[in-house]
């Protein structure tokens, strides 16, 4: 079996970030060795989470998920809302073109829903 989630942030709050982070740590920790594909999908306000300052504060931790085979995406059309260039988010984030519509699609593929 594949556990296969997608954790969906779209709130720019330090909390709910770090609560998304420690699901997927605490996920992890709970099925050693075990397939996966989790996806941290941000949208909307949390788009301003994946540049500059406000992403330091997580690097450490999204860079060692990523290690762990964690993928990290953000919403194209978010970045556009709220002005925050390509070029400024951290490379492992994937920018996707529309955050919902990737969340359809990843339910549809089986995904279980994960909204911290």
């Amino acid at each position: 079996m594949t556990y296969k989630a997608v954790f969906h942030v779209d709130q720019n709050e330090e909390p709910v970030m770090n609560l998304a982070l420690n699901n997927v740590f605490n996920l992890l920790n709970a099925i050693p060795d075990q397939e996966h594909d989790l996806v941290v999908l941000l949208n909307g306000p949390a788009a301003r989470l994946v540049a500059g300052d406000a992403v330091a504060v997580y690097l450490a931790f999204i860079k060692d998920l990523v290690a762990k085979g964690v993928r990290f995406q953000v919403c194209r059309n978010a970045l556009k809302r709220f002005e925050i260039p390509e070029n400024q988010v951290i490379e492992e984030y994937e920018i996707i073109p529309a955050g919902v519509v990737a969340l359809i699609d990843l339910q549809n593929y089986g995904f279980a829903y994960i909204k911290p």
